[in-house]
């Protein structure tokens, strides 16, 4: 019997533990944000948006708003359906079978890239550690390929084990690591405060790190600052893995409590942090840091403090970077979860270990799905396209998002009527068409400056993302077509209810 005839059967998806807490969940969401998107990617923008200068911070304020738009979406959906898998369920029983489909295999490719650019930037963070502690011969080596891939794929292997022991071990460990990484920004914020960019220059000439002086940076133009926003909306992209743990929470109005609560706290975060560095730091100094090498909000601060509190904050750092994969493994895997429980995917894939009570093969898979894209960016020595399919991919998820959120009551008003959040219906037409627009045109921005790049035609982001969901799209056709031959009835069965728990 295929996994499609099981569900019409009668056989559900086996349960899942709801054990996580409100902190866990915040938790969740702060560790799939914080990490590369403040710590690496407002700095290395210099790079690839040159121009963008002392901007930044604005250019944060301009990317949060469609964020905690589409944050207010996934909170009012999925708090009237708190179930595994998130964006898939919600939006294939608010909006369609077929959209649900796109948007969460969108997201679960995106966050796969994602995966591996998190991995893959662990790496310098580390090299930077031993620089500091004194030992420059061994942080020299992981500039090289090999060093540099075998770290990357054991960070990938640790969160996939941290995940297969348990939901309460993977929350200990996630609220633990966030708990450490708090220490790094308190103190580089306070030492970007204290420092005056004429200090800072100062220091910097002391240390013998002012990097070609003679090279000028560009001057802003409105393409480079919009382009700008729209790679570090990339950064707040991690607090749809509350809803990816919906079937896990221990109470369903905390769902949208930590959504609310991850995405304000990390905008004030954000935006303070990149002010406070590129107030000490001369933007120009961190444009031609960026045409050199790869560069941290750590690496930069290193000059300006003493050696033990730069190795507290590196190590520090490290654990922030580190502890994204387990959170956006954890997210992921719950997708191919949700597949399987409606007969998308083999059944396998909703398969729990009996002693540890996780979803191991779609762990297993979502785990593999990294190791390629870290070998990818190990392979180009370069980060930037994994960072664009997370934009297209996750733009497309949270368009679908507020598309499901208009649609829901004429979709399924049964399930509308278990709305706990936001339950003013003007409210929700307001929140979903504002979010409608302005995720629109970041993906306008992101498609023609991808479009009009000089990448070959295989590197661009847009490019890879048509090529992946036209076989996604395969993948779905084939599961519909099966449950079609069953008559509408069966598809109003799986779509017009929630899974079971």
């Amino acid at each position: 019997m295929t996994a499609c005839e099981k569900i019409i059967a009668g056989e559900g998806p086996p349960h899942l533990r709801r054990q996580i807490t409100l902190l866990g969940l915040v938790a969740t969401a702060i560790a799939a944000m914080v990490g590369v998107g403040v710590n690496i990617l407002p700095f290395m923008v210099q790079r690839s948006q040159p121009g963008i200068g002392p901007w930044v911070p604005l250019a944060y304020v301009v990317a949060a708003v469609p964020a905690v738009l589409a944050a207010l979406c996934y909170a009012t959906l999925v708090s009237a359906m708190p179930r595994a898998g998130g964006s898939y369920v919600t939006v294939s029983r608010a909006l369609s079978p077929f959209a649900g489909f796109i948007a969460s295999f969108s997201q679960w490719f995106g966050l796969s890239m994602a995966m591996g650019v998190v991995a893959y930037f662990l790496v310098p963070v580390l090299r930077d550690v031993l620089e500091v502690a004194g030992f420059p011969n061994a942080a020299s080596s992981l500039d090289r390929v090999l060093p540099r891939l075998g770290i990357s794929l054991l960070s990938i292997l640790l969160a996939w084990f941290v995940n297969l022991l348990g939901i309460r071990l993977y929350e200990r460990s996630v609220v633990l690591m966030a708990v450490v990484t708090v220490v790094a920004p308190m103190i580089m914020t306070a030492a970007g405060i204290l420092n005056s960019p004429q200090t800072a220059l100062l220091k910097l000439q002391a240390a013998g790190t002012l990097p070609l002086s003679f090279v000028p940076m560009p001057g802003l133009t409105p393409a480079v600052f919009f382009k700008t926003a729209v790679i570090l909306f990339s950064s707040f992209i991690g607090f749809d893995a509350v809803a990816q743990a919906a079937g896990e929470a221990r109470r369903v109005d905390d769902l949208a409590r930590a959504i609310v609560i991850s995405i304000a706290g990390v905008t004030a975060y954000y935006v303070g942090f990149t002010w406070s560095l590129y107030h000490a730091i001369p933007a120009e100094y961190v444009y031609r840091a960026s045409l050199m090498h790869e560069v941290s909000a750590p690496g930069l601060m290193a000059p300006l403090l003493p050696k033990w509190l730069s190795l507290t904050i590196l190590v520090s750092v490290a654990v922030a970077i580190l502890k994204v994969l387990p959170a956006v493994m954890m997210a992921n895997s719950r997708t191919l979860y949700a597949f399987s429980a409606d007969g998308v995917l083999p059944k396998a894939f909703s398969r729990i270990n009996s002693r540890f009570q996780t979803p191991h093969y779609s762990l297993t898979v979502t785990a593999l799905a990294a190791c390629l894209c870290v070998i990818g960016c190990n392979l180009a020595r370069d980060f930037f396209l994994g960072v664009d399919l997370l934009v297209v991919s996750m733009l497309v998820n949270f368009l679908l998002m507020a598309g499901a959120l208009l649609t829901f009551p004429r979709i399924n008003p049964a399930l509308h009527k278990q709305v706990m959040f936001l339950k003013s219906r003007r409210t929700q037409i307001s929140i979903a068409i504002a979010a409608l627009l302005l995720l629109g045109m970041l993906l306008i921005v992101q498609i023609v400056g991808d479009i009009a790049s000089s990448t070959p035609w295989y590197l661009k982001s847009t490019t890879s993302w048509v090529v992946v969901m036209s076989a996604a799209c395969i993948l779905f056709w084939r599961f519909w077509i099966r449950l079609s031959a069953h008559g509408p009835d069966q598809e109003a069965r799986i779509f017009g209810n929630l899974p079971p728990e």
